[in-house]
């Protein structure tokens, strides 16, 4: 290990499926450099643990992290590292606690997030993984609108639920996060939560939902109208049309993560628009919703393959209505691969 340290403990959960694909909720990882991992879990996942990361030393502790700080500390370990974006001053108390219980000297040092900036790069299994999420949401829209799902009187609620439902149905493990289903004025809140608002024609309806796979999250957005569109609405959508690709067109490998962003959101600024942009043009998405990278203003690094991003740019105008559209894509040497199917063409129900 570059900083000398005799083992990393692993807290969080994310990163321990990542590295061991153990997908219990308590849990805890040591990594040596010699390889003599272990994996701590408490007893409702001994059978699990050992099915899911069967090669690996199964520690059954209701404390993982303090057992296994403790068992380094045991053992010899002088320098343990720890996750100090995910471990708690109360717990890392505990953590030195357990260490000095078991022999004096141990030093606890940050490593910070090492194991996401592994994650940001994803390998074959888990770009397969991220497609198939892509594609039961894809499945899934289109079903509620050939069903008329989408259509005034059903509120924003119903659709919801619809659409969750959907994607279960075709396979999807979970739903990414709560669907966001926003009519009419609602579109204009970029994240607004669905309500008992009913759809009435005319309206903008703003869908942004995704499904996960093999623990691996879709996300996507697509905004529809109900009736012929009037001209702003068409005007706005255009717009974001326009930003979107532009988004898609510049992620290169070697791209600054802040160009990127600026690429998306020149022509909103020139459209007079650029307050109402109100957020990072994209993230990374895989065994978390939101991961590394950002694409935004403030946004830090390039871009590299293999990395998977969202582009999302969106036009919200208060008290009459929104747009934003929204694509999962993979950063590759000829271009991004772009996961999420669904027509980016203004669809009037």
């Amino acid at each position: 290990m570059e900083r000398d340290l005799d083992a990393i403990m692993i807290s969080s959960l994310v990163n321990v499926r990542y590295l061991t694909g153990f997908t219990g909720s308590n849990g805890a990882l040591v990594v040596r450099p010699d390889g003599a991992d272990i994996l701590a879990t408490d007893g409702r996942y001994t059978t699990q643990a050992g099915a899911q990361a069967p090669d690996l030393e199964l520690l059954i502790e209701r404390g993982c992290a303090t057992a296994l700080v403790g068992r380094v500390a045991e053992t010899g370990g002088d320098r343990i590292g720890y996750e100090s974006h995910v471990v708690t001053i109360d717990g890392l108390g505990s953590l030195q606690t357990a260490a000095a219980t078991n022999r004096s000297g141990v030093d606890l040092l940050s490593v910070g997030p090492v194991v996401e900036a592994l994650r940001v790069i994803k390998d074959t299994h888990e770009i397969e993984a991220l497609r198939a999420a892509c594609s039961i949401a894809d499945a899934a829209l289109a079903s509620l609108i050939a069903a008329g799902g989408l259509r005034a009187g059903r509120s924003e609620r119903e659709v919801g639920r619809d659409l969750d439902n959907r994607m279960l149905g075709l396979g999807a493990e979970a739903v990414s996060f709560e669907t966001i289903v926003a009519a009419g004025a609602n579109s204009a809140i970029p994240h607004h939560r669905p309500t008992d608002a009913v759809l009435v024609v005319g309206d903008f309806v703003k869908l942004d939902f995704g499904s996960t796979f093999a623990g691996y999250h879709s996300d996507m957005t697509r905004t529809l109208v109900l009736g012929p569109p009037a001209d702003w609405q068409r005007e706005i959508y255009d717009l974001v049309a326009t930003a979107q690709r532009l988004g898609r067109e510049a992620l290169i490998v070697g791209a600054s993560v802040v160009d990127v962003d600026a690429a998306a959101r020149a022509p909103i600024v020139d459209a007079g628009h650029g307050a109402a942009f109100s957020h990072g043009l994209g993230h990374g998405v895989g065994l978390e919703i939101h991961e590394a990278p950002a694409l935004s203003a403030l946004g830090a690094g390039r871009l590299a393959a293999d990395m998977a991003v969202t582009v999302e740019p969106g036009v919200y105008l208060a008290g009459r209505g929104g747009v934003r559209i929204e694509d999962t894509l993979v950063v590759g040497t000829d271009g991004p691969d772009l996961l999420t199917m669904t027509s980016k063409e203004l669809v009037a129900l």
